[in-house]
């Protein structure tokens, strides 16, 4: 029995397939249509999870919609209604969206499946936005109960939601409803600091350790009151988006010392302190809302999803300070991995099918999406005359990635079956060497084309990751912060006299400067030998030759593109960049040995500049 899921006409659109009850396929639009964050509907994703799990004309029991769209189109009226003529430009750009898209989602699904050559099932179901986040979260964990947190920007009316899972089922017992929101609270300070709101918060997260929390007074006395439960209301005289087309206004600009960074200019200390200021109040924002959730649920451990669930140090802090013995964080926490939850919502929830947890991890690693076969990539290059080496031995071809990285060459990975979700877990990465102190700056500014502060995860064996970092738990999909070890820090560590990001990026922090955050902080993903043999081997070879068993793993993509999906992407990606070694498969490119590179003049503005 086949259930898809589909996410879309709001942010990340994206399709999953639950079969019997197994999640088996998932994918966001954008990775096929190279549109940053592309919200149509996903027929791409759906094509592809159909297709992977080989489904027929007629073979889709049900569509389950991660939202509902006639609740949202009414608080959105509502909204407008309350503001009056100060929303008219924001009522004006919205409402023909809706009349041409958002409230037709069963014609447009049953012609996309048609032009796809499936028929529509007899069922289409929808699920509330957090019921879709919060499916997301409990079923595909390893718990067989659980507490549920969900928070985000705003769905129908939720805003931020705790529940519990147990079984088969999940239920909501608590909401926290528009306008009161973590997310858009979060989204205006991303706003205000000269970043793209809805992809620029993990830039404010990264940017908050330069900072100090001298502004969260302001925030507390002024733009919001914090209840013991988590739960909070805005004072909505500081903030735009009711009524306008921005996050903030002219009262919010006061209170902070004047306008808005200008996108793409000098960040000052003003932003450094505003970051940490804001990612210091959603901490504790979390850490009252989980603490509430455990005493209301009775639960020891908790899952979590929603956009807010990105924030990885808040998630760090959460288990080093918070009630739960155990958290599981959906790793495409956001709206695409609604997709996933209304799916499983659909085989659970709704159709009664048994859950069968036992201990396992649903995500199957997040390595949810399309693979190439060696023959595949092997014709896609003969067919455009790109040199290539073969190391067809698995051994010998983790020896010779490893011995590349270890000579401070970059390498883009393109192997297995795509990540889903927003992070690269080593089928769709650039990695290179930790130990290095310059590369850091290097894959920034020539590889990534992006702002040199941002810092780079470290990928680890699991099995050694407690050696390198303050953590006794696996974190396979990079959704927690921990620190390095105190032994392997430098002694010369500290912020330098001044506010110049440049020199502070470049400070040698640790034995792996390229993966230490200012604070010592490091984004981790573990590896395991089950979820993902290619990489774990890779860093099992890199620890043999080099005694250091971390690399620096980051997304296989440029700054204001989607991470690649295809061998051509992955060729174009390379090209374009200052990439020296590109792996396709048990393929080996060497940038030297290849033709030139015809590439159009300002390929980049076409990008969307997250």
């Amino acid at each position: 029995m086949s259930i898809l899921g589909i996410s879309a006409f709001y942010h990340d659109s994206a399709a999953a397939l639950v079969q019997d009850g197994k999640l088996v396929a998932a994918a966001q639009e954008e990775r096929f249509t190279r549109k940053k964050h592309d919200d149509g509907l996903p027929l791409n994703a759906i094509r592809y999870c159909l297709r992977e799990g080989g489904v027929g004309p007629r073979g889709i029991e049900a569509v389950v919609y991660y939202d509902k769209p006639i609740s949202t189109f009414v608080r959105l009226l509502r909204t407008y209604m309350r503001v009056g003529p100060k929303g008219f430009a924001s009522f004006r750009q919205a409402i023909p969206l809706w009349m041409r898209e958002k409230l037709w989602i069963p014609y447009l699904v049953e012609r996309g499946l048609r032009d796809l050559g499936y028929e529509m099932p007899g069922r289409l179901l929808y699920t509330e936005h957090h019921e879709s986040h919060a499916a997301s979260a409990f079923f595909p964990s390893p718990f067989d109960s659980a507490a549920i947190l969900t928070f985000d920007g705003v769905g129908e009316w939720a805003t931020s939601s705790i529940g519990v899972g147990e079984g088969n089922r999940i239920r909501l017992e608590k909401q926290l409803l528009f306008p009161n929101s973590l997310g858009l609270l979060y989204s205006a300070f991303t706003y205000y600091c000269g970043f793209r709101v809805n992809s620029g918060e993990y830039k404010l997260m990264g940017l908050a350790p330069y900072g100090e929390p001298r502004y969260v007074a302001q925030i507390l006395d002024n733009l919001m009151d914090v209840h013991e439960d988590g739960s909070f209301d805005l004072n909505l005289e500081y903030f735009g988006f009711l009524s306008g087309l921005t996050m903030t206004n002219g009262r919010f600009h006061g209170l902070f010392g004047g306008p808005p960074r200008e996108p793409e200019s000098e960040i000052t200390r003003r932003e450094m302190d505003l970051a940490r200021s804001i990612q210091a109040v959603t901490e504790e924002v979390v850490l009252r809302m989980a603490r509430h959730a455990a005493s209301t649920t009775g639960q020891r451990r908790a899952c979590l999803a929603g956009g807010v669930a990105l924030n990885c140090v808040a998630n760090g802090e959460l288990l080093r300070r918070g009630p739960f013995d155990e958290i599981w964080i959906q790793p495409a926490a956001g709206d695409a991995g609604g997709a996933v939850g209304a799916a499983l919502y659909g085989w659970h929830q709704v159709l009664g099918n048994e859950r069968r947890s036992a201990g396992a991890d649903g995500m199957s690693g997040a390595y949810l999406g399309p693979s190439y076969s060696d023959d595949e990539i092997r014709a896609y290059l003969e067919a455009n005359g790109y040199p290539y080496d073969v190391v067809g031995n698995d051994e010998a071809w983790a020896a010779r990635i490893a011995e590349l990285v270890a000579s401070e060459k970059v390498v883009g990975l393109f192997v297995g079956r795509m990540e889903f979700g927003p992070r690269a877990l080593g089928h769709r990465s650039i990695i290179g060497d930790a130990r290095s102190a310059t590369m850091q700056s290097l894959m920034n500014l020539k590889i990534k084309y992006r702002e040199s502060f941002r810092p780079f995860a470290p990928a680890v064996l699991a099995e050694r990751a407690h050696e390198f970092f303050d953590i006794d738990v696996e974190s396979p999909y990079m959704m927690l912060v921990a620190e390095v070890r105190d032994q392997l820090r430098a002694t010369n560590g500290g912020p330098p006299p001044g506010d110049d990001l440049r020199s502070w990026v470049n400070e040698v922090r640790s034995t792996i400067p390229a993966v230490t955050h200012v604070d010592y902080s490091a984004r981790l993903q573990t590896v395991n030998s089950d979820q993902s043999p290619e990489f774990h081997a890779i860093l099992s070879a890199f620890d043999e030759l080099t005694g250091c068993p971390v690399v620096i793993n980051t997304s296989f993509n440029v700054r204001g593109e989607p991470i690649v999906c295809t061998p051509e992407d992955a060729y174009r990606c390379f090209m374009r960049t200052e990439m020296d070694h590109l792996v396709l498969g048990h393929h080996l490119l060497s940038k030297d040995a290849q033709p030139p590179w015809m590439e159009s003049v300002g390929w980049q503005e076409d990008l969307v500049l997250d």
